[in-house]
């Protein structure tokens, strides 16, 4: 249901040490993120990494599928077929089980991944054991909003990964920590790995990094991530205490995060409470969708978004709004934005498409600003989201402390040609 939610503010309290820094690029100090050996079983029981893990831990290795396509499925690849059939694996998972050449199709081994099935196809094959992914260390420049001894918060920018995965192996803040860190070369434990489209706006993510040589758990302290297409602030703890501290806040959801985004489109109230479960897309993997009850899809989470719309931009073709999660389910500001009908702009994947985009905004603006819109709309690799404000409890000091980080310069510059177009700002109501 969506609701018009009741508002209220937010006051910080008489402690709060409020921050705002520009881009300050600055180097992880290398003493950080070696934590003891017998950790991990403290995050378990949080709903975010739980709904995380729920793909990823169960280890598929060995499991059988031996089956005939009984119709015509189309054009569809194996792996794609493989993945339908086997719930909750990953694409990833059966490709790495393909190249191994542990799949034949009609008694016939095939390791290419994109081989075509069709009716009558007897498909044999047995998942791959779960191999380690590498990760090295890279020297790479990170954007550091505030770091002391015990925790650090960094500026993600878009396009990078927080973890090695599948098809992302390197160029991720993971890989950035190990060298900031001086740390070897290592092989990442995270159960299942999820391909790069498969990671998640905002969830609880316990990362195990083992030395090579001592296998003894090195552990990044992420106690949570952001899409690789989102921007903005993300918490890394430095010692043990400090990373079980802000899980806890994780799993009371006393952690604020406000995310801003631009939509194509005006939410239908210009504040409210969505509430709409979530789960995998059936007919598409890399993509969640909002279901209307848990009762016929035992897989659906319970999802809840607070949003308020900051601006009407563009005469109504798009508008900046403010979302605050209760929940932090994989892609739920892009599930829950493409149910209201107000898909993120640049988010392709849930509908915010190029052409959707100017098709809503060359009515509205004036012919001699079509070429600039349109190349601002066609630069956009990425849904328009940024993680702006991230607020805690200090795991040490027990102070509020707060930090935001204006968008960058793609989300910036196309927020600047809408209100060009047409802007009506309103009041926000904290929630």
């Amino acid at each position: 249901m969506i609701s018009v939610c009741s508002a209220r503010t937010i006051q910080a309290s008489p402690s709060s040490i409020h921050f705002f820094f520009p881009r300050n690029r600055r180097r992880i100090d290398s003493n950080v993120l070696r934590f003891s050996a017998n950790f991990s079983s403290r995050c378990s029981d949080y709903d975010e990494y739980s709904e995380a893990q729920s793909e990823r831990i169960a280890n598929y290795a060995g499991t059988r599928l031996e089956e005939t396509v009984d119709i015509n499925p189309g054009k569809v690849r194996l792996d794609s077929w493989i993945s339908s059939r086997i719930n909750g694996i990953s694409r990833a998972r059966v490709q790495s089980s393909i190249r191994a050449g542990l799949v034949s199709v009609n008694g016939r081994v095939i390791d290419k991944v994109s081989h075509n099935v069709k009716a009558g196809d007897v498909i044999n094959c047995t998942i791959s054991e779960l191999q380690p992914l590498r990760a090295e260390p890279e020297d790479i420049d990170l954007d550091i909003v505030y770091e002391d001894e015990h925790v650090l918060v960094v500026n993600k920018p878009a396009h990078m990964v927080v973890h090695p995965a599948p098809g992302n192996a390197t160029g991720t803040l993971v890989n950035a920590i190990l060298n900031h860190c001086s740390l070897p070369m290592v092989s990442t434990s995270t159960g299942e790995h999820q391909s790069d489209s498969d990671v998640s706006d905002d969830e609880f993510s316990s990362i195990e990094v083992f030395s090579r040589v001592s296998e003894a758990p090195i552990r990044p302290g992420i106690v949570h991530r952001l899409d690789k297409g989102t921007s903005g602030l993300l918490v890394v703890a430095k010692d043990e205490h400090s990373h079980a501290h802000l899980s806890a806040q994780f799993k009371q959801h006393s952690i604020e995060r406000v995310y801003i985004s631009l939509t194509c489109g005006v939410p239908p109230s210009t504040a409210g409470r969505i509430e709409i479960p979530i789960c995998r897309d059936p007919n598409n993997r890399i993509r969640m969708t909002a279901t209307h009850g848990t009762k016929n899809n035992p897989h659906a989470k319970h999802a809840a978004s607070r949003y308020n719309v900051m601006e009407i931009l563009a005469q109504g073709g798009s508008s900046l709004v403010e979302w605050r999660l209760e929940t932090g389910r994989t892609h739920q500001i892009r599930a829950h934005a493409k149910y209201m009908g107000i898909p993120l702009l640049g988010d392709e994947v849930y509908g915010g498409t190029k052409s959707m985009a100017m098709s809503l905004l060359r009515t509205r603006a004036s012919s001699n600003c079509h070429g600039q819109l349109m190349q601002l709309v066609s630069s956009l690799e990425r849904p328009c989201l940024h993680a702006l404000t991230l607020g805690f409890v200090h795991p040490h000091t027990g102070k509020n402390i707060r930090f935001s980080c204006p968008p960058p310069t793609d989300f910036a510059e196309i927020l600047s040609q809408l209100r060009e177009i047409g802007t009506k700002k309103l009041q926000v109501t904290k929630s």
